[in-house]
């Protein structure tokens, strides 16, 4: 077969890769990880970590690149400024994963990243053909539409679920995604795009109608995801498209007549909206910004950075390292910080951000350099100027304009579908660079084939072992999660996932955990139990020094030996690590509860009941039983005290609290 036209056909492989990957990650929860549950089907290990799918997807699309590097005599690379700062961010991140404290978190988000610059490279070096950039802009147009009517049929009929899995935001449309922040996150960076097509783009009638209803649906999705940040960042890119639109007499009169529409059908519903006045009305109380849980983030987010202000805590650290500064109003887990820009902050540092914002500032100058030529649009036969070039560069460049602003109150850069959407439009957008000069088109000579090959090579190998890894660790831990909870064959499950990944620090923690429970019956060879429980806290604890929910299993492990004399310093530890932590408190309350001091016991569980009042139980019950208690020793020693007051005045030694 001729190369040329093998050459084709890998072309044609990629686009169809990259298309997967960035179809497959929005509709599997944005690529976010989810919870199996008991009794599911053997595919549930997916949900452990949907983005092993985009893992895998991009091992074959990166061998047909290597496949186009040979089948070209003479390749010419499209290299703008911009490869060079994600190079040296890729590299940057290496080096921090080498240096992180918590290892498995650390590759996990490697992983990730190496995904989105090899995605960003194969898109730029690949797939720059308009063809190829208007395949993926309306695939992803055209995907939005559909996850926006189920995001509509989601608010409308007040289900609470995706997919099959429950969401935690009830009478809230989030379409394919858990969160509906991060549906806004995708359809805001979509919308600019669509529109721009419609009105500005070189398609037949027909297939405007079809884009026009396309955005139009994804407003409307926009509208029920109820995410005010998504409504805000909408709000600015929608603002600067009419702005640029408006003051050219070439799309002036339709712009204008698009922009009273959607005014119009806004000024319309909003004030009709009780979802839309509910969520300004959380937002604002008598006229004053309100605490959202979420600036409340922000302050560690800062605290972290400190603590490292160069290279920051490491790779995904934030959630770990949060909860030495947890504020008392936050007891969940934190997972994110709820602003990208802090949250990079705390990770990387200082050093990764500039890589950062390096990268964004050569893709705004790359953009301002090919705006005056995209905007030369030929002229349709007897009709208007257009030009899908330029439309593409308007609404691409807004849609990460829309992402960014959303960034300021959420992390959507963090949801892997996103980012994967933000990058491939990152990758379009410097693709254009060629229509403003031929500086940046370089022929591979044979050495640079032969170092680009290697460099594919090793990352397509690093990336194939690791996904094959983790695949293998995500079955065990699926298979462990559908037996019968803290049973024996749950532990021998999650010691075969060990076996495979034996960095993780959880599945050690999950290990202890089973047998701990096992212990707490009681039955003979309870120490044999507890002793298997604490090796595997201790290992969790050595993977990760900065969860201090081993310290606490393992304090308790002593506790329940009669070893309580060694406990203390585990307790103490996790308060350190995590000291407004409410089952941090109730946890210290019973280690005193276990050695007879109820009064020491008291103000750790009222403590833990004042930092959560709702799902407590623990300190709750405990603490109730405790003023009983005291109240029974205090009631009888005073009744020693007014009858026999010599025998009250010298208690025996051996007295108990």
């Amino acid at each position: 077969m001729d190369r040329k036209v093998l050459d084709r056909w890998c072309e044609r492989g990629v686009l169809g890769l990259a298309l997967g990957i960035l179809v497959a990650m929005p509709l599997a929860f944005g690529g976010r990880p989810q919870r199996p549950v008991a009794g599911g089907c053997f595919l549930d290990f997916w949900l452990l970590d949907p983005f092993l799918l985009a893992e895998w997807l991009m091992v074959p699309l990166v061998g047909l690149w290597v496949g186009r590097l040979w089948l070209n005599p003479k390749p010419r690379l499209l290299w703008p400024p911009i490869c060079w700062a994600v190079i040296a961010f890729v590299l940057y991140a290496i080096g921090r994963y080498l240096t992180a404290d918590i290892e498995y978190v650390a590759r996990q988000e490697l992983l990730r990243i190496l995904v989105y610059g090899l995605l960003f490279f194969a898109i730029v070096n690949n797939l720059h053909r308009q063809e190829a950039t208007q395949v993926i802009s309306l695939t992803l147009i055209f995907l939005g539409m559909l996850i926006s009517f189920y995001a509509a049929y989601q608010f409308l009929a007040g289900s609470d679920r995706v997919w099959h899995v429950v969401k935690p935001y009830p009478h809230r449309g989030s379409g394919t995604y858990i969160c509906p922040n991060h549906l806004a996150g995708l359809l805001e960076m979509l919308v600019p795009l669509g529109l721009a097509y419609t009105l500005i783009g070189r398609f037949k009638p027909l297939s405007k109608v079809f884009l026009g209803y396309a955005s139009l649906a994804m407003l409307a999705g926009i509208a029920v995801t109820a995410s005010r940040g998504g409504w805000a960042s909408t709000l600015v890119a929608l603002v600067l498209f009419f702005g640029v639109l408006v003051v050219d007499r070439t799309y002036r009169l339709p712009s204008l007549g698009l922009l009273v529409l959607l005014v119009g059908t806004g000024l319309y519903l909003v004030p009709r909206s009780e979802v839309f006045q509910t969520r300004a009305r959380q937002l604002f109380i008598d006229g004053q910004l309100q605490d959202d849980a979420r600036f409340a983030l922000w302050r560690p987010a800062l605290r972290v950075w400190q603590e490292n202000v160069w290279w920051g805590a490491g790779p995904a650290h934030y959630d770990y390292r949060f909860r030495q500064y947890r504020p008392l109003e936050v007891q969940a887990r934190a997972d994110r910080a709820h602003n990208d820009f802090l949250n990079a902050l705390a990770d990387w540092g200082v050093a990764g951000v500039a890589l950062i914002g390096c990268a964004w500032g050569l893709l705004a100058l790359g953009v301002c350099k090919t705006w005056r030529y995209v905007r030369k649009a030929p002229r349709d036969l007897g009709g208007k100027p257009r030009s899908s070039k330029f439309a593409f560069v308007l609404g691409g460049a807004l849609g990460l304009v829309a992402i960014l602003c959303h960034s300021v109150v959420d992390f959507n850069m963090h949801i892997p579908a996103n980012a994967l959407v933000a990058v491939a439009l990152m990758a379009m957008l410097s693709s254009h660079l060629r229509f403003a000069t031929d500086q940046y088109w370089v022929t591979a000579r044979p050495w640079a084939k032969v170092l680009g090959t290697l460099v594919l090579l090793a990352g397509l190998g690093y990336l194939g072992r690791e996904s094959w890894r983790h695949t293998a660790e995500n079955v065990w831990l699926a298979r462990a999660a559908r037996v019968g909870e803290f049973s024996t064959a749950q532990a021998e499950l999650l010691q075969k996932a060990f076996a495979v990944e034996p960095r993780n620090a959880q599945t050690a923690g999950a290990i202890g955990e089973v047998y701990r429970v096992q212990s707490a019956e009681g039955d003979a060879g309870y120490q044999q139990l507890t002793a298997k429980a604490m090796e595997w806290f201790a290992r969790s604890k050595q993977l990760n020094p900065w969860d201090g929910t081993s310290d606490l299993r393992y304090g308790w492990c002593l506790d329940w030996l009669d070893r309580s004399e060694e406990s203390w310093p585990y307790f103490d530890r996790a308060e350190q690590l995590d000291p407004n932590s409410y089952f941090t408190m109730a946890c210290i309350g019973l280690h005193y509860v276990k050695v007879g001091a109820y009064a020491a016991a008291k103000p750790w569980l009222e403590r833990s009941l004042d930092l959560e009042k709702k799902d407590n139980l623990i300190a709750a019950s405990y603490l109730e039983l405790i003023n009983r208690h005291l109240l029974a020793g205090a009631t009888n020693e005073l009744g020693a005290t007014l009858y026999q007051p010599a025998r009250a005045a010298h208690p025996s030694p051996s007295a108990k609290p």
